[in-house]
């Protein structure tokens, strides 16, 4: 797996990433809402170089493919592991947020993208109500 400073913009994007494909699809509409929700700006990344952080993710999944060529999407020790990439806990409740925006964004919340999310909020010791709380104001 490619390793990225804690707390940059990468290791915060890769987050995204796995929230983004952990159920398999990769709907365009996810795509089309980091831009409604201005996730590069937050972030501090741009475009092109989220696009190479999606890539590199992928990469890195197909390179931890079993012999038969199957790949664990959902993986705690790989979850964790990013999870941990992040530990400022304000940009914590912003990918949080900007999570479970993304997973809502093509309509369906599926159940892989809710295993992932919350245990993203348990291992972050997070809650629906303090991102409610955080971002209430914006």
């Amino acid at each position: 797996m490619k390793k990225y400073a804690n707390n940059s913009p990468e290791a915060q994007a890769r987050i995204l990433v796995m929230q983004m494909i952990c159920d398999g699809n990769f709907d365009p509409a996810e795509i089309d809402e980091l831009e409604h929700l201005h996730v590069y700006e937050a972030l501090g990344i741009s475009r092109k170089d989220f696009i190479v952080v999606l890539q590199d993710y992928c990469n890195d999944l197909s390179n931890e493919a079993d012999d038969e060529g199957q790949i664990k999407l959902i993986d705690r020790d790989r979850i964790d592991m990013l999870l941990d990439t992040v530990d400022d806990p304000k940009k914590r409740l912003l990918i949080a947020a900007l999570a479970l925006d993304i997973s809502k964004a093509d309509n369906e919340f599926s159940d892989a993208e809710l295993a992932v999310f919350r245990h993203m909020l348990g291992r972050w010791h997070l809650s629906l109500e303090q991102l409610q709380a955080a971002f209430a104001a914006i």
